[in-house]
């Protein structure tokens, strides 16, 4: 059994000293340049709203349900803090 390992051997030293590569195979555009443009630019609009449409919605939702979720807290701190009354 280790015989046939080591007569192996010099095929599995050659997987093992082959280089880890985590890029990827494919070639992907750059777009960073392009993402750093649009977001550098000065047209008076906050960074968390210059992504477009998406980012406009999203912040708008975020806002709605942190309001609503306040409101709520609020709501249920008045009821837990009034006592019931008894009959």
């Amino acid at each position: 059994m280790w015989r046939n390992l080591l007569v192996r051997g010099p095929s599995l030293r050659q997987v093992s000293q082959r280089t880890i590569s985590t890029a990827s195979r494919r070639l992907l555009e750059n777009r960073v340049p392009e993402k750093q443009k649009l977001f550098q630019e000065d047209n008076g609009l906050p960074v968390y709203l210059k992504g477009g449409i998406m980012d406009g919605l999203l912040y708008r939702v975020t806002m709605g349900l942190t309001v609503f979720g306040t409101g709520y807290v609020l709501y249920e701190l008045m009821m837990a803090s009034m006592p019931k009354k008894q009959k």
